[in-house]
């Protein structure tokens, strides 16, 4: 029992075209409406997520943070003047 398989539309559907690791473009099928298939960004969910925590500050080179290393560097120093003292 052989039957003939229905490719034609996935043929002609649109490819992705992202570039590959090897450098050539995707030849996986665009998401419908989109652009990209679904392992180049066209799948929900995919992306970078909400809110960029990559971007967050994390306060090490403020000027308050500096001055409190400063502080206790001094204060250290201090400390190791007058043990040598006794």
């Amino acid at each position: 029992m052989t039957h003939q398989r229905n490719t034609g539309p996935m043929r002609t559907s649109p490819r992705c075209g992202a570039k590959t690791r090897k450098g050539t473009p995707c030849q996986a099928p665009a998401l419908s409406g989109k652009a990209r298939c679904r392992m180049h960004g066209g799948a929900a969910g995919s992306g970078a997520p909400k809110g960029n925590q990559n971007a967050l500050k994390h306060g090490l080179y403020t000027k308050e943070a500096s001055a409190l290393r400063k502080h206790v560097r001094e204060l250290l120093r201090n400390g190791k003047e007058l043990i040598e003292k006794f």
